[in-house]
């Protein structure tokens, strides 16, 4: 990538570059290695950024040009001198379990003091999807000013990224008069492996740490609830080969069965990992998911 003169440092990317383009973008030295899937793997730096879906193979639809689109986003953000990248672990808590080095949080600004969602991006726990279901939901919800913030969590099981999940939420509340954020109405958002995250997440309460109002789950069989359940949105696709669609919908009649307000939209050829479902029958879920969180919002 042309880096000659500081007006060429934090050019747009396109499709057209490569991998190591990415990395080495000037715009995201200090956390490149967050932007992927694994933090600790080697790429092919010459790959093309339209084939980055290759490196998600749990997920489907990748459409490299929203991928491009929600990085020139930051590359945006951080020219006009706003942070982007947060560490919410200490220096203390990271050398207590360096494993914690493998963590953080993407802010996507919305209005100052408006509420904010967390999304945890799924990939079975091996990597994090964040390139196809992060970054871009992010970028959905700043648009229409909510405050957002992907987190980049450690692989290696279920428990160790719900806390991760946990402290990063208690973060942005510790934080959010510095960050502009509201603490009210917040929402937590999942997919695949990320839903169960954010699902465990809804039913966490403690001292200054209140649940969210709503959770967004989309594709998981995640089955865990209780009675104290955040209202719930939920997506899935009757075509997913890896989440059984009748125990999606077994949960949403338990949730419904327990009181919980739980709005479900079910698809039919998406299949896993849809995302934002870009140029398929599943394109617009996330603004029905806006309006449900919205809908809670005004109940409270």
């Amino acid at each position: 990538m042309p880096n000659e003169t500081a007006e060429k440092e934090n050019e747009h990317l396109t499709v057209r570059d490569s991998v190591g383009d990415l990395l080495r973008h000037p715009a995201f030295q200090g956390f490149e290695t967050h932007l992927m899937p694994r933090d600790d793997s080697s790429y092919d730096e010459g790959m093309p950024l339209r084939d980055i879906g290759r490196l998600m193979p749990y997920h489907s639809h990748v459409d490299p040009e929203t991928v491009v689109t929600s990085l020139n986003h930051m590359v945006d953000e951080i020219d006009a001198n706003k942070k982007v990248f947060y560490d919410f672990y200490s220096a203390e808590q990271k050398q207590a379990d360096q494993s914690r080095t493998n963590t953080g949080l993407f802010f996507f600004r919305g209005d100052p003091g408006a509420p904010f969602a967390i999304i945890s991006p799924g990939g079975g726990f091996s990597y994090v999807g964040s390139l196809h279901e992060g970054f871009p939901y992010a970028l959905e919800l700043s648009k229409r000013g909510y405050n957002a913030f992907v987190l980049d969590y450690r692989v290696g099981g279920e428990k160790i990224a719900t806390e991760d999940l946990i402290a990063a939420i208690s973060y942005i509340v510790k934080n959010a008069e510095e960050l502009e954020v509201s603490v009210d109405d917040y929402s937590v958002w999942g997919s695949s492996a990320g839903a169960r995250m954010a699902a465990n997440a809804g039913s966490f309460q403690k001292d200054g740490f209140n649940r969210p109002a709503a959770v967004v789950m989309a594709y998981t069989a995640h089955q865990n609830f209780s009675e104290n359940d955040p209202p719930t949105f939920v997506a899935a696709s009757k075509s997913d080969r890896i989440v059984n669609i009748n125990q999606v919908k077994r949960r949403v009649e338990n949730l419904k069965n327990a009181g919980i307000d739980v709005e479900y939209v079910q698809f039919d050829n998406v299949g896993h990992g849809f995302g934002l479902g870009t140029g398929t029958e599943a394109e617009g879920w996330i603004d029905q998911a806006i309006s449900f969180w919205e809908k809670q919002m005004k109940a409270s």
